[in-house]
């Protein structure tokens, strides 16, 4: 098989073939997709850092909840309302809700957990526990 690249101005292929494979048209391909945001987990001798990467997303809409050893992060995004004053001729914005979950281990201070947002990017630092930290380690002589 082989790819036919088609030509936008071609009237052989007219743009409602687009519009049928991208989902103007066709109602399986409007359905929504499940994604979740990014994230990288960095850890340093003193903390956790967990980024997400939320462009976009106000801080309101970010929820951030700790249940018992474990780390809930999630969104609840809202379609805008859509004005009576025109009509849309395509739309693409993607609004979706997603919560993310993080087991914590037993050195992490769940006492000290920070989240701040910064150009589109939820940092979530969580100390871990001084007491862990410095505890000397016994080696046992063979």
């Amino acid at each position: 098989m082989t790819v036919i690249r088609r030509n936008p101005n071609s009237p052989f292929f007219p743009d409602w073939l687009d519009d049928f494979f991208t989902g103007e048209i066709n109602p399986l391909a409007k359905s929504r997709v499940l994604t979740v945001p990014p994230v990288n987990v960095f850890e340093s001798e003193t903390a956790y850092k967990i980024e997400f990467a939320t462009p976009g997303l106000k801080k309101e809409e970010i929820s951030i909840n700790l249940e018992n050893d474990v780390l809930v992060i999630s969104a609840d995004v809202k379609e805008p309302d859509i004005s009576d004053k025109g009509k849309y001729t395509k739309r693409e914005f993607n609004y979706f809700n997603f919560s993310r979950s993080f087991t914590l281990p037993e050195i992490a201070d769940k006492e000290k957990i920070d989240a701040k947002s910064e150009n589109g990017v939820l940092i979530i630092t969580i100390a871990k526990k001084q007491e862990i930290i410095n505890k000397p380690k016994q080696i046992a002589i063979k």
